[in-house]
């Protein structure tokens, strides 16, 4: 199983088609916000072109008003691993996702399935009294997580407290912690690009001027009705929609998606860097040559 991750716009896509190309083999996507249908330019969703030819997995499958998790696409990804393992002998992840590259490398630790009507009743808790009270019910059900959570990714925090009222007790005395995929009969290698972050930064700029270009405004307008979707919690549509609302000119807006993608690299980086088991490649390398060095590897 041979990963490739890297920050946003350092080239991950068009590096996995190459080297999928020279293995004859099938790309499993690790990205939490390609999964969904309908917002295929903020999501950088490769086109058919940018494809050429090789099967991709788990992308533009889900309806916007879907619940997905790590859990989910590590049971869904393992299916997919096994059947090209046996047919083409190697697989490859490709994504930025963390959670989902990790859930499926290391494994994931056993939580319960939450019920619909849990989900829907603290979702409409939280709209009607603010995230000011989905965080008291965290510190309240979780002391212990809500001191190390990042309590801005409400998503996280809306997880945590879903998981705490369907388990009768704390979320975080469910997380182990720990790996429980030592026993795997494939290999797993990971590979990350990187490189300089002012060229990096550059990248993404003129990715999200090129997002403008191909019709980001309008297609978050096709999804404004929809805006209280987790889905829809995605840098480069809630700033489009905070200048439908009148938050924000268009030229704030488009700054701020350039500035909120620089913000998740970072957090891309520092991520990657925790893990000692990465291969790094420059992104400013030529692609040919970054397989190159992959297949080195590999041999």
């Amino acid at each position: 199983m041979i990963v490739i991750t890297g920050p946003t716009a350092s080239g991950k896509s068009a590096l996995a088609v190459e080297l999928a190309s020279r293995l004859q083999t099938e790309i499993i996507s690790a990205d939490s916000r390609q999964i969904y249908k309908g917002i295929p330019i903020a999501t950088a969703l490769p086109s058919a072109d940018e494809m050429k030819g090789i099967p991709h997995h788990l992308l533009d499958f889900l309806d916007l008003t879907e619940y997905y998790s790590a859990a989910r696409f590590e049971e869904d990804a393992e299916g997919l691993l096994k059947n090209i393992l046996r047919d083409r002998g190697s697989a490859i992840i490709c994504g930025g996702s963390m959670l989902y590259i990790d859930a499926l490398v290391k494994g994931i630790d056993e939580l319960p399935t939450v019920p619909d009507e849990i989900r829907d009743s603290l979702m409409k808790e939280w709209k009607a009294e603010g995230d000011s009270r989905l965080l008291d019910m965290l510190k309240s059900l979780d002391p212990e997580y809500f001191k190390r959570a990042d309590l801005k990714n409400l998503k996280r925090v809306f997880h945590a407290v879903e998981v705490s009222i369907t388990a009768g007790r704390p979320y975080s005395s469910l997380l182990s912690g720990k790996a429980t995929k030592g026993n795997r009969d494939y290999e797993v290698v990971k590979f990350c690009l990187s490189g300089q972050r002012p060229k990096l930064f550059d990248r993404i700029n003129r990715r999200v001027e090129l997002m403008v270009e191909t019709g980001l405004e309008e297609e978050a307008r096709r999804v404004y009705g929809m805006r209280h979707l987790n889905s829809l919690n995605t840098v480069g549509i809630k700033e489009m929609f905070a200048f439908f609302d009148g938050l924000l000119s268009r030229e704030e807006a488009i700054a701020r998606i350039q500035k909120n993608t620089r913000v998740y690299a970072k957090k891309q980086l520092t991520w990657h860097k925790r893990d000692l088991e990465i291969n790094y490649l420059d992104f400013s390398s030529a692609q040919s040559a970054n397989v190159e060095i992959i297949l080195s590897k590999l041999h």
